[in-house]
């Protein structure tokens, strides 16, 4: 694992959420920036995709089921190579590949297309089912915010996965404390959430979201018969000193001169460890 390649990569796809929300005018920034590590570990490191064929039939799947936070799923996908750079500053424009929340239809790379909270861990589940009665090899991982965890569909699923053993399934909670209307503690709570999955029959792990030496730990931790739910504890709007957990970023874009000055001032910075 080259962590300077990935933390490049970080760097980028930040840049790029930022600007291309701001050219938006609308848009989720938190949720996308507290993500920007797992996504980047996730498309560089860990995922067996293609180097230039987004649709390869061997690849494994990656699902954002957080569907809102669909630009950092077009940074990274820009970033692999599997779109024009450039294409990413069209994000919710008339007409473009990028809308609000990731189509399949449109778009080689978006794996489903999400948004409505709580069903993408149900997909995935029948994309490593599927998987798993074919004998093929190819692992599904689902990126989950932690306030979508408030939806009933969600347990339902986590329930189906740890009754067939779906080994081949991660589940990846985007754990930053912040919904749209507050701290999920507030709005409702998830704790014990570690004890809540392994109740449902997952094992789990917890690391540090915006450390790419515990995600590898995390990743490649002993794994048995079971689905494996990593507790991801990151920072909401991470990168971006003034939406760092702040609720209020969740679903607003930053005005063209606050992009600017972003773009100004952090270079090539290192953000994270």
């Amino acid at each position: 694992m080259n962590t300077v390649i990935l933390k490049e990569k970080a760097q980028e796809m930040r840049r790029l959420i930022v600007e291309s929300i701001a050219e938006a005018g609308s848009g989720h920034p938190g949720g996308s920036l507290s993500l920007v590590e797992i996504m980047s570990y996730l498309y560089f490191f860990e995922a067996s995709l293609h180097e230039s064929d987004p649709l390869w039939p061997e690849r494994d799947r990656i699902i954002l089921s957080k569907g809102h936070a669909a630009p950092v799923l077009y940074a990274a996908l820009a970033c692999r190579g599997y779109l024009p750079t450039e294409e990413v500053l069209t994000l919710r424009k008339l007409g473009s590949r990028l809308q609000g929340h990731p189509d399949m239809r449109k778009l080689p790379g978006v794996e489903m297309s999400t948004g409505s909270l709580g069903q993408g861990l149900s997909i995935a589940g029948g994309l490593a089912l599927g998987l798993r009665l074919q004998k093929k090899p190819q692992r599904v991982f689902a990126i989950l915010g932690d306030g979508e965890l408030q939806e009933g569909q969600v347990w339902e699923a986590a329930l189906t996965a740890a009754h067939f053993k779906l080994h081949n399934l991660t589940a990846i909670i985007d754990n930053n404390g912040l919904q749209i209307d507050g701290a999920t503690n507030d709005v409702k709570s998830l704790h014990p959430i570690v004890e809540k999955w392994q109740a449902f029959g997952w094992q789990t792990v917890t690391v540090d979201g915006h450390s790419y030496h515990d995600l590898y730990r995390g990743f490649r931790s002993q794994r048995d018969e079971r689905p494996l739910a990593i507790i991801a504890r990151t920072t909401k709007g991470k990168g971006v000193a003034y939406m760092e957990n702040v609720a209020d970023w969740h679903g607003k874009a930053p005005s063209k001169e606050q992009s600017r000055q972003y773009l100004e001032t952090t270079g090539g910075e290192d953000i994270v460890d």
